[in-house]
């Protein structure tokens, strides 16, 4: 089949994957290395004032810090990797002889698609997998010893939806002991309160699944009458959509989820209808955005790099460096948009990588063939 034999690399196609994988890691390395040595750098005095094992420092911090770092950078990683590489091969004059041979310049863009597309598959199972794995663990550390205050309890005046239209409303909650008290159930219908279940106490089952209420009482409305039921010193088992995680979060949870973690936590609260999820589905959005992004900026690399001018490797470094800043704040951009209530969150993060796919079509349209 064409597309088998499209796939399949020639001599020219290894050499320049090969170019592209040293190039990478080696950048790769560098840069981590680099950033390695800047966070110990600030972080060395919290970790002899807790009296931590540098074992300890390197199994749960750095062997998930690199990942995490790494997973911000894969983009501008790819960019300077095709840069630096296609430049040296322009400035020693190989990519004329080549064009000049009759070969068509998509098919110089074989091999780089290729290897931009074995990384762009590493990045994406970085974001999805891997990244979030090592938060939790990276995390645990942080709270542990360099930010205690990451854990969030919420132990009062609590409000949530449990089902759209129905709100739970605890006044003290203790997470340690899955208890609480001054427990309201309110069901809304047309911005009127329809029935209202109170409760003196309520524990919740871990075996069962269901949240104990004691000492409650029920009342409803319908048709401007109210109907009163008491049951003092009675108590009754019942589900709701809430368990005791929700009362126990940390700064940035999104962060350590995987994606389909992610994902049915999206689908949970949306069920509720608690509006809470935005921030979360730009996370999703955002996971799969990036690797996308290490694939369109290996391509606006090799189109800007391939042509030989005078400047040479300095010149196309440059050029890289301000389209990697010109991305790094239309990102940013781009995330302000979409925690915003203005745009759509996922066409909101997907922006840069649309504006840049116009570029890159442009500069292959102005690439010398």
């Amino acid at each position: 089949m064409k597309w088998i034999e499209w796939i399949k690399p020639g001599i020219l196609d290894r050499y320049i994957i090969r170019q592209y994988f040293v190039t990478f890691l080696f950048t790769l390395c560098l840069l981590s290395i680099i950033a390695v040595v800047f966070d110990i750098s600030e972080r060395i005095e919290k970790f002899i004032s807790k009296n931590v094992s540098w074992w300890e420092v390197i199994r749960d911090y750095y062997l998930n810090f690199v990942p995490w770092i790494n997973s911000l950078l894969f983009p501008l990683y790819a960019l300077i990797t095709v840069i630096f590489f296609t430049s040296r091969l322009a400035e020693k004059t190989e990519i004329i002889p080549m064009l000049g041979s009759g070969m068509s310049y998509n098919r110089l863009l074989k091999p780089f698609i290729i290897a931009s597309l074995f990384f762009t598959g590493i990045h994406l199972l970085i974001n999805h997998i891997i990244v979030p794995n090592g938060n939790k663990i990276m995390g645990a550390f942080e709270n542990k010893y360099i930010k205690q205050g990451n854990l969030i309890r919420k132990d009062r005046f609590i409000h949530y939806y449990v089902q759209p239209g129905v709100e739970a409303y605890i006044q003290t909650f203790n997470s340690y002991d899955s208890s609480g008290t001054g427990f309201q159930l309110r069901k809304m219908e047309d911005y009127k309160v329809t029935s209202l279940l109170t409760a003196n106490n309520i524990h919740y089952n871990g075996k069962t699944g269901k949240w104990n209420l004691s000492d409650y009482e029920i009342r409803k409305w319908q048709d401007s009458k109210e109907e009163f039921e008491l049951f003092a010193g009675q108590s009754i088992d019942t589900f709701l959509n809430l368990e005791v995680s929700d009362f126990v979060m940390y700064k940035n949870a999104k962060d350590r989820m995987p994606s389909a973690e992610l994902s049915d936590f999206i689908k949970k609260e949306r069920k509720k209808g608690s509006g809470i999820t935005r921030s979360y589905e730009v996370e999703l959005h955002r996971r799969t955005a990036d690797p996308a992004t290490t694939l369109i900026l290996s391509f606006i690399g090799v189109c800007v790099a391939s042509r030989k001018v005078r400047g040479g490797l300095g010149l196309h470094l440059a050029a890289g460096v301000v389209l990697g800043v010109v991305f790094i704040f239309l990102s940013k951009l781009s995330l302000t948009f979409a925690n915003s209530e203005l745009f759509n969150p996922g066409l909101a993060v997907w922006m840069p990588n649309i504006i840049f796919i116009f570029l890159s079509y442009y500069l292959y349209r102005m690439a010398q063939k």
